[in-house]
C-alpha cells in the first residue's frame, strides 16, 4: 500500500502542467531521434545533459525518461518504412515490418508496433512500480563485497554480451575504467594519469565523455558514411488495424512483454536480446510460419512489445542498485550524478518524491507516445527528409556549446575532441561504446567498494567472494555467460535462415 500511496503522490506531481510539458518535450524528442537513422536515445540524453543543468532534477529526469521511451517507439518507423533501424533494438522489427510495408501493409505494421509498445510499456511500468521498492529494501542490506560482485557481473556481461566480439567489449570496458581512474586518488591524495594538467586533477567529467562518445563520435562516424541523394521512404499503405490484425497481434504483445521485462532487468540483457528472443518465439508458435520472412505481423508485434518492456526492465537495476545495463541507462546515471544524486537502494528513501514522480511520468509518457505515433506518423516520416549535413553540423555545435557550459573551461573542448575521435574509431572498427561509459561510471564506485571490503577484512582477498550474496552473484554470472553463448549460436543460425 505504501507504494500505491507514493505512486499517487507521484502522479500529483507529474500531472502538474509544468511537468506535463517536460514529459511531452521528452517523448517528442525521443520519438524524433528514434526515427532518425544513426541517432539514438543515448546520444540525445548525452547531448542534452549540459543543457538541462538549469532545470530542477525532477524536470530533467522526466525529460530523459521520455527520451528513453520515445526512442524505443520512434525506432520502429524507420525500420518499417526505410529498412534502416533508428536504434539497435529495432533491427528485428525491420525483418518483417519492412516487408509488410513493401506489400502495402505499412499502416498495419506501424499500428501494431505503436499499440504493442503502449501495452508493453504500461504493463512493464506496473511491474517496475511493484518490484523496485521491494528490491531496494533488500539492496539496503547488501555489504561492500556484495556490491563488488554486482559490479563485476555488470562489467562482465555488458562487455561480453554487447557488440559482436567479447574481446572488443572488454577492451572498451578497460578504456572506460582507465578514464575513470584519471584524477586524484581519494585515499592517498595523489594525482593519477593527469599528465600534469591542472584541470584533470578533478578527473574527466562524465558528461564530457558521454557527449564525446555518443554525439561527436557518432556524428563523425555517420558523416564518414553519408549517402548522397534523397532517401527513398516507402509510402504508408493499407488499412490500420483490421479485426484479423488485432486477433494476430494481442498474444504476441503479451508474450513480448513478459519476455522483454525480465531480460531487461538482467545486466546486459537489454532490448536487443529480448527482441531476438521474442522473434524466435513468435516464429516457433506461429500458426502461419510460412509468412515469416515475407511480412508476418506477429514478427513486428512481439519484438516491439519486448523492446519497450525491456526499456522499463532496465530501470529496475538502475534505480534500485545504481547499475546501468545499457548505454542510455549509463548516461541517465550520469544525469543523476550531475545533480549529486546516486541511484541505488537509498534512492527511494532519500529522494522518494522525485523517483515516484519519475515513475508516474512513465505512465503519462506512454499515453502521450501512443497519441504522437498513431495520428502523427506522417509528420515523423517528414523528419527523415532533414538534410544530414545540417543535422550533424547542429549536433556538433550543440555538443561543443553544451560541453563548454559544464565548467566553462576550454580544456574540456580539447578532451571532447579527443574522446570524440576515439569514439569514431571505436564505431568504425566495431568496438561497442556502452562498456566504456559503464566502466567510467561504475569504475570509481567499484574501486571504493573493493577498498572498503579489504579494510573490513584486513586485507583478506577471500572476503570478496565468501559472502552468500556474492557467491550467488558469481554463480549467476557463469550461467548468464553460458546462456549468452547459446543465444549467439542460435542468432547466427536465425540470421542464416533469414
Amino acid at each position: 500500500m505504501d507504494s500505491i500511496t507514493m505512486l499517487l503522490e507521484g502522479f500529483a506531481t507529474a500531472a502538474q502542467p509544468e511537468y506535463l510539458l517536460y514529459a511531452l518535450l521528452g517523448v517528442t524528442l525521443g520519438t524524433a531521434v528514434g526515427v532518425l537513422p544513426g541517432i539514438g536515445p543515448a546520444m540525445t540524453v548525452a547531448l542534452l545533459l549540459p543543457l538541462t543543468y538549469t532545470l530542477e532534477p525532477t524536470a530533467a529526469l522526466i525529460i530523459f525518461a521520455g527520451i528513453y521511451y520515445g526512442g524505443m517507439y520512434g525506432g520502429s518507423t524507420t525500420s518499417i518504412l526505410l529498412n534502416t533501424p533508428g536504434e539497435s533494438a529495432s533491427i528485428v522489427t525491420a525483418l518483417e515490418g519492412n516487408k509488410m510495408a513493401k506489400a502495402g501493409r505499412g499502416a498495419a505494421a506501424l499500428a501494431t508496433a505503436a499499440i504493442g509498445s503502449f501495452v508493453a510499456g504500461t504493463i512493464a511500468t506496473v511491474l517496475l512500480t511493484l518490484l523496485a521498492p521491494a528490491i531496494a529494501d533488500v539492496a539496503v542490506q547488501l555489504g561492500p563485497a556484495d556490491y563488488v560482485a554486482l559490479m563485476v557481473v555488470a562489467f562482465t556481461t555488458v562487455a561480453a554480451l554487447l557488440g559482436s566480439s567479447p574481446v572488443r567489449g572488454l577492451a572498451s570496458l578497460g578504456l572506460g575504467l582507465f578514464i575513470g581512474l584519471v584524477g586524484t586518488d581519494t585515499l592517498s591524495g595523489q594525482q593519477r594519469f593527469t599528465l600534469g594538467v591542472a584541470t584533470m586533477a578533478d578527473g574527466i567529467d562524465v558528461v564530457v565523455v558521454a557527449v564525446g562518445v555518443f554525439a561527436v563520435g557518432e556524428a563523425l562516424y555517420v558523416a564518414s558514411r553519408l549517402r548522397h541523394g534523397p532517401i527513398e521512404v516507402i509510402p504508408i499503405g493499407g488499412k490500420w488495424m483490421t479485426r484479423e490484425f488485432w486477433a494476430r497481434s494481442w498474444k504476441p504483445w503479451l508474450r513480448g512483454t513478459f519476455i522483454g521485462f525480465p531480460i531487461g532487468t538482467v545486466p546486459a540483457g537489454g532490448a536487443d536480446v529480448s527482441t531476438f528472443l521474442s522473434y524466435a518465439a513468435e516464429k516457433k508458435l506461429a500458426k502461419r510460419p510460412e509468412e515469416f520472412g515475407k511480412g508476418a505481423i506477429e514478427g513486428v508485434a512481439g519484438p516491439e512489445a519486448a523492446n519497450n518492456a525491456a526499456a522499463a526492465g532496465v530501470l529496475v537495476p538502475l534505480l534500485t542498485l545504481g547499475l546501468p545495463t545499457t548505454a542510455t541507462a549509463a548516461v541517465i546515471v550520469a544525469a543523476f550524478q550531475s545533480y549529486g544524486i546516486q541511484p541505488g537502494p537509498l534512492l527511494f528513501t532519500n529522494n522518494g518524491p522525485m523517483v515516484w514522480a519519475l515513475i508516474a511520468s512513465l505512465y503519462i509518457g506512454n499515453v502521450m507516445l501512443l497519441v504522437l505515433n498513431l495520428p502523427l506518423v506522417k509528420i515523423w516520416v517528414k523528419v527523415l527528409q532533414i538534410p544530414r549535413p545540417y543535422l550533424y553540423a547542429g549536433i556538433l555545435l550543440f555538443a561543443a556549446l553544451g560541453t563548454y557550459a559544464v565548467n566553462f573551461v576550454v580544456d574540456d573542448l580539447i578532451v571532447l575532441l579527443v574522446i570524440g575521435v576515439i569514439g569514431f574509431f571505436m564505431r568504425r572498427h566495431g568496438y561497442p561504446v556502452a562498456p566504456l561509459v559503464v566502466g567510467l561510471i561504475l569504475g570509481p564506485m567499484a574501486e571504493e567498494q573493493v577498498r572498503r571490503t579489504l579494510q573490513i577484512s584486513e586485507g583478506d582477498l577471500s572476503a570478496l567472494v565468501t559472502s552468500p550474496f556474492a557467491a550467488v552473484a558469481y554463480s549467476i554470472l557463469v550461467v548468464l555467460l553460458a546462456v549468452a553463448v547459446v543465444l549467439r549460436l542460435r542468432r547466427k543460425k536465425t540470421d542464416v535462415t533469414v
